[in-house]
């Protein structure tokens, strides 16, 4: 497993749609499994193949608490296939858009269609930080980010911040 690194916004792949996967192999699963390392070593509970320049339909999710036992989930070609109207909101952050954080409010409940490693179709429901993580993680997967949800200042403002940070990282 290899700890790749984490594209920064603003970078046009982070606005770019994702193909779909149509090939179920072993470089999947060492694909996973790599996005996994990256994502825990962030720390992160969600990451998208595009954050790492992978422009394919695939994210992993873990939203287990430190305490609980860990809850590694892979998502291949998902989509929403139904959502509540009922609401939640959350305080997101994204691993591409370090330190920055703001409410946004999606459904609640989402069910996903999704294949697994294997190329079987599956179905998930899920609520609460689950279903923020689903939405956040296929957003990317379709070129949009948490930031597209705020107001066109804040939105703004966190790119100047993410312009700051690369100019600062490019210096050392």
């Amino acid at each position: 497993m290899t700890i790749r690194p984490i594209i920064i916004h603003p970078d046009p792949r982070l606005k770019k749609n994702c193909d779909l996967i149509t090939c179920f192999d072993t470089s999947l699963k060492d694909l996973s499994d790599d996005m996994f390392e990256t994502m825990y070593n962030a720390p992160g509970i969600g990451l998208a193949a595009s954050q790492i320049g992978v422009m394919s339909q695939i994210f992993v999710m873990d939203c287990a608490l430190k305490e609980e036992k860990p809850n590694p989930l892979v998502f291949i070609n998902p989509i929403v296939s139904w959502s509540s109207e009922e609401t939640f909101t959350h305080n997101e952050g994204c691993l591409s858009i370090p330190e920055q954080y703001d409410d946004v409010t999606r459904p609640a409940v989402v069910r996903i269609s999704y294949q697994n490693l294997e190329g079987k179709a599956s179905e998930l429901l899920c609520e609460g930080i689950e279903a923020t993580c689903v939405q956040h993680e296929i957003d990317h997967l379709n070129g949009k980010l948490f930031i597209d949800y705020l107001s066109s200042l804040k939105r703004r403002m966190i790119t100047d911040k993410m312009k700051k940070l690369k100019r600062e990282i490019v210096r050392k």
